[in-house]
């Protein structure tokens, strides 16, 4: 028996760039599919809502992934691509498995030699580097840096030397209610000629991407409250 297909579905950031990211085919292609791992239920049917998925909500088998999730629990989740049914893998927002939810089951996939096709879609982390002006051939990213700001201080200061070392942009984000004291940490650890994007509430209607030294940003502090932010800093 032929295996179904595992679809990375892309999920808009915000609703300013609903018009953008979903063309016909992919708008075709979810709603050919009855079955979605999601990391958000609610999120996921409004979502599904919105890109027309012709079935009633209630009838799709939309089934929520879990951190906790063992072998035995994404075995069950893959059993119909291994009848033939193809499956919609969707993150809250932006690209699954991009600094969201999704690379277990997608691992899990390969072992069983399905078929794993990602879709183009929106991540904030890719936009905001291309935003940036940053180093966009060596960059890395980091996810969350330590909450506790003695470990936090140390990490700022160790990807500030390795991004002068090796002219690498770093890459990280933040909880947004936590974007202040991570800003304050930036410009009380980071040397004054180091460069600092920060890329605010990115394709959103109050989007925000600015780069600047910490020298000037010391001048000039952002309004970070509670908004999704992107942080990426470079070294020179």
């Amino acid at each position: 028996m032929t295996k179904g297909n595992l679809y990375l579905i892309p999920v808009p950031l915000t609703e300013s760039e609903l018009g953008n990211v979903a063309p016909t085919d992919l708008k075709s292609l979810v709603a050919s599919l009855s079955i979605f791992l999601v990391e958000n239920a609610k999120t996921a049917r409004q979502w599904l809502k919105w890109y027309g998925h012709p079935t009633e909500l209630r009838q799709l088998a939309i089934l929520e992934l879990k951190a906790s999730d063992g072998a035995g629990e994404l075995a069950g989740y893959l059993a119909p691509l291994l009848e033939g049914e193809n499956i919609g893998l969707m993150s809250e927002a932006g690209c699954p498995g991009v600094a969201d939810p999704g690379a277990n089951i997608v691992r899990e996939a390969h072992q069983r030699e399905i078929r794993v096709i990602p879709l183009v879609g929106p991540s904030s982390i890719l936009l905001a580097l291309m935003a940036s002006g940053l180093d966009g051939q060596r960059f890395a990213f980091h996810g969350y840096l330590p909450i506790d700001r003695s470990q936090r201080l140390k990490a700022i200061a160790t990807l500030e030397q390795r991004s002068r070392r090796d002219q690498e942009t770093q890459i990280f984000i933040e909880t947004p209610y936590r974007n202040g004291p991570l800003f304050q940490a930036l410009i009380d650890t980071c040397q004054s000629q180091t460069l600092l994007c920060i890329a605010t509430d990115v394709t959103g209607h109050n989007e925000s991407i600015a780069t600047r030294t910490i020298a000037e940003w010391r001048k000039q502090i952002p309004d970070l409250e509670k908004r999704p932010t992107v942080f990426l800093l470079l070294a020179i």
